[in-house]
């Protein structure tokens, strides 16, 4: 089965509609809820995977919010609609199993089965073999700083 075929299936879709209702999260720009979702999807779940097929689907603009940080300062996050990211969901179930093979092993963020925790452990088996040298890349206000279309 084509790739595409496999992330628009049916079963596949309905794992992403299901992981999308059990996080639930806030609305997007469109303000769909969760709870409106699955009556969404039956009404428009084969006019989206056309839209996908065709390449005339088009994500909608996030929907811009600040929440604090425990520094008092804002933290700039998108919240993209629920429908958005039910797409997202299906794309990550199917690509990430495929991608995921190919990432260092080293690599401990945002990955599964890997914590924060596992890379300390990692950290201390390195400093124990000798190794003397650490790089520390620091990405704080990286979101902050990725250009999004308002």
């Amino acid at each position: 089965m084509e790739l595409l075929e496999t992330i628009l299936s049916n079963q596949n879709m309905n794992e992403a509609y299901l992981r999308v209702y059990k996080n639930k999260g806030a609305s997007g720009v469109d303000g769909v809820t969760v709870d409106e979702l699955k009556q969404y999807l039956k009404e428009n779940k084969d006019e989206l995977r056309q839209r996908i097929r065709t390449r005339k689907y088009q994500p909608q603009a996030a929907l811009r919010v600040e929440i604090p940080k425990e520094n008092g300062k804002m933290r700039k996050l998108g919240i993209p609609t629920v429908v958005d990211r039910v797409v997202q969901q299906a794309i990550h179930q199917i690509l990430s199993p495929i991608f995921e093979k190919q990432f260092s092993e080293f690599s401990y963020g945002f990955r599964p089965k890997r914590s924060c925790e596992m890379a300390i452990v990692k950290s201390l088996e390195f400093l124990n073999a000798g190794y003397e040298w650490i790089v520390d890349i620091d990405l704080e206000r990286f979101f902050d700083t990725v250009h999004t279309i308002n």
